[in-house]
């Protein structure tokens, strides 16, 4: 963020004229500077957004791979090309080396014709030059390397190089608006014209994504010389060798650098013939909130490549994501947000439009579950083995943690898991071995229940905090007869002063933590989780796991995760998968399954955290 920093004489400059004028300086150079700074970055992020709309794209994508975190902060500060192009452009400006500059015309035809001409017979060329150039040693190591280093092309990743890659990128870009000013035709309109077509077709060529119909070339073949594709610029990236074009693929015809196949991959691509392949595992997840809605990995990307929290820059973005939450309300449709590749098989995410508010609407109850149904229904037909639900999705009172679905479709060929045995071991295997009792609150929740039945056996006193005594004497009678004294209901927080080790499947506000002694530690499997109060206790995460090393395309952390890490209900249905299991995870938890499940995760390499 500081670098912003380095347009603040621009932002000054602005303001003097302001103050001068009155008003807003709408003829002020410096004024078009910072706008055409602002609306360029918003043309790598629109086209950054579309590429990463999975629902949208996933069948016209030209590589099938993701981009991995290493990529992301490799890109990082993409857009630092803008600031320096941007600053050159104030030294245009503070020093009227363009006499054109020094009056102000919102249009002119005849710099367009120019500035087309230079754009053909100086930009194209001298870049395809310079291109070339940088594609030999030593130049390609110290200058060009880093740039071809993102294994998959991307929006960012056009605006991504060295500075000698940026002045190159300056000089064609800027000859054919200088030339129009010289010659006393330059524009305003053309300035903003001329440099976000710029822009544009360098998004779209870097976008992974074919927007192009191939029939659109057919019925104009020159079409194919004058515009490049992303397939075609796509196969340049990833073997390094061909196809050095900026725009038009005329040069690399003539000089003897064009790849044929860029056409044939154009077709195949944009009709679907390379689509993704079907996931053989699907997390079924959900909105929590309208601020982490904006946490989605085709929002920004440096939100989504880091653990979720609430920032003050995103304030101003709220409204926008509201509208988006109620047209999603409107428009329901489940859709896949993210994928990765592990142990070579294609995971993905797919999102249920629905926040977390909506599931304690008993008006929306007929609605979510309509929308699981038909998630689960797609996945079968699709070939997917097994579906794990999120935790909202598999809510007792919602579905029976998926019982529902299994009963009603008994059929199924896709597996539907709502990972919960390895939620809970997660947990267990947390608590430390000499704790002699634990305070549990959503005890009698799917999860309280298998957590208190494996914790009796161990002979640790479980402190169960339910009004009801039908249902804690319901569980007291599953545990053997010899280990039934370790359950002991309670029904007031008071119970727990005396007990250090919490575990919370019930939200907890400030005046029920207090009842807690200093020095206990918070154990939480409830969402969204508990708001820390207490300087004197700990708190610990909602339970996770790190997924194994080999796996690729994760570019997007999960909620308030850290990279790599994902949600154990999540992780669940991975081992499920991994493992081959045949059975349906669903409804109480088997507690003599959940050790089980533990060594199986730690055997495929997921780690605790």
């Amino acid at each position: 963020m500081m670098q912003y920093l380095l347009l603040g004489p621009l932002v000054w400059k602005v303001a003097q004229e302001w103050r001068e004028l009155g008003a807003l300086p709408l003829g002020s150079w410096w004024l078009h500077l910072l706008v055409l700074f602002a609306v360029r970055g918003l043309t790598y992020q629109f086209w950054f957004s579309y590429s990463n709309m999975l629902f949208f794209t996933r069948r016209r994508r030209v590589v099938a791979d993701g981009v991995d975190f290493s990529q992301v902060d490799a890109e990082w500060d993409w857009d630092n090309f803008l600031l320096l192009q941007t600053l050159i452009g104030a030294t245009v400006v503070n020093r009227p080396l363009l006499p054109g500059l020094r009056q102000l015309c919102l249009w002119d035809p005849r710099g367009w014709a120019i500035a087309l001409l230079l754009h053909v017979g100086f930009s194209e060329p001298v870049f395809y030059l310079a291109h070339r150039a940088l594609h030999q040693a030593p130049l390609f190591s110290q200058y060009h390397s880093a740039h071809h280093h993102s294994g998959v092309t991307h929006p960012l990743t056009a605006a991504f190089g060295t500075p000698l890659e940026t002045l190159l990128l300056t000089l064609a870009m800027g000859a054919p608006l200088a030339g129009a000013f010289l010659t006393g035709a330059g524009s305003v309109g053309l300035v903003y014209g001329y440099a976000l077509a710029f822009d544009y077709l360098r998004a779209m060529g870097y976008s992974n994504v074919e927007v192009v119909s191939p029939r659109v070339f057919d019925a104009f073949p020159p079409l194919r010389y004058i515009l490049y594709t992303p397939s075609y610029l796509s196969l340049h990236h990833r073997e390094k060798r061909g196809n050095f074009c900026l725009f038009m693929p005329a040069l690399d015809a003539v000089c003897g650098t064009l790849d044929g196949r860029a056409w044939e991959l154009q077709r195949s691509t944009y009709d679907g013939e390379r689509a993704m392949p079907a996931p053989e595992f699907v997390f079924l997840a959900h909105v929590v909130d309208i601020m982490s809605s904006m946490h989605v990995p085709f929002a920004l990307r440096s939100l989504s490549a880091t653990p979720f929290a609430n920032h003050f820059i995103l304030l101003p973005f709220w409204p926008v994501a509201f509208g988006f939450m109620l047209l999603m309300w409107c428009c329901s449709k489940t859709f896949v947000v993210s994928f990765y590749y592990l142990r070579g098989h294609l995971h993905q995410m797919w999102t249920v439009p629905r926040y977390g508010f909506q599931y304690f609407l008993p008006a929306a109850k007929k609605g979510i579950n309509h929308q699981i149904e038909l998630a689960i229904l797609r996945a079968d037909k699709m070939g997917v083995k097994v579906l794990s639900l999120a935790a909202l999705n598999k809510n007792e009172a919602l579905n029976g943690g998926g019982t529902l679905f299994v009963n009603k479709h008994p059929d199924l060929r896709v597996r539907v898991v709502h990972g919960n045995t390895l939620t809970a071991a997660v947990i267990l295997n947390e608590i430390p071995s000499n704790v002699k009792d634990v305070f549990l609150t959503g005890a009698t929740s799917k999860l309280g229940r298998a957590i208190a039945l494996y914790l009796c056996r161990k002979k640790i006193r479980v402190l169960m905090l339910t009004m009801s005594s039908e249902r804690f004497l319901k569980i007291q009678r599953e545990a053997p007869a010899e280990f039934q004294q370790y359950l002991v209901q309670v029904t007031k927080y008071q119970a727990a002063q005396t007990c250090k080790t919490w575990l919370v499947g019930k939200w907890l506000s400030p005046r029920e933590q207090r009842w807690a002694a200093p020095g206990t530690h918070f154990h939480q499997f409830v969402v969204p989780p508990i708001i820390g109060f207490r300087r004197d206790c700990t708190y610990g995460k909602l339970a996770a796991m790190k997924l194994p090393k080999d796996v690729r395309g994760l570019s997007s952390c999960e909620y308030t995760m850290d990279r790599g890490v994902v949600h154990a209900c999540h992780a669940g249905g991975v081992v499920h998968f991994l493992e081959g299991w045949d059975h349906h995870e669903v409804g109480a938890i088997d507690v003599d399954r959940i050790d089980v499940v533990w060594r199986a995760a730690l055997k495929h390499g997921l780690t605790p955290v």
